[in-house]
């Protein structure tokens, strides 16, 4: 065996060995911050936050009812002309800050045209 290949060796074992040694430390540590009362936070290692059972199945994607939020936006506005943007999202249960980037496309789309403050369908 050549001499570096057994440094490499050495090194790897001090490494995993330390590793093992800061792992019993914390959950020493863990323990001690339950028994306190304390919370014991940060991640324990494993799957990544939302990746879900990797089974390799693709995910069921949830069925629109209604079309989309954009269609859903256009016909309130041809049934209230001169709705506003907070009314037409109380209306469809979303949070103002999200139809205003969606009534920004339609305008651009041509499929609404805007007021000041109020939204009106587009003529055509």
């Amino acid at each position: 065996m050549s001499p570096s290949k057994n440094v490499l060796d050495e090194a790897r074992e001090l490494v995993e060995k330390r590793l093992a040694d800061l792992d019993e430390e914390r959950k020493r540590l863990e323990r001690a911050l339950a028994e306190l009362g304390g919370k014991v936070t940060g991640r324990r290692p494993g799957r990544p936050r939302g990746s879900g059972k990797s089974s390799g199945a693709p995910k069921k994607r949830r069925r629109r009812r209604g079309g989309t939020r954009a269609d859903q936006a256009v016909a309130l506005v041809e049934k209230e002309p001169g709705i506003s943007a907070s009314d037409i999202a109380k209306q469809m249960k979303i949070k103002p800050n999200y139809l205003y980037r969606v009534l920004s496309d339609l305008e651009k789309e041509g499929r609404v045209k805007k007021d000041g403050r109020k939204y009106f369908p587009a003529a055509g």
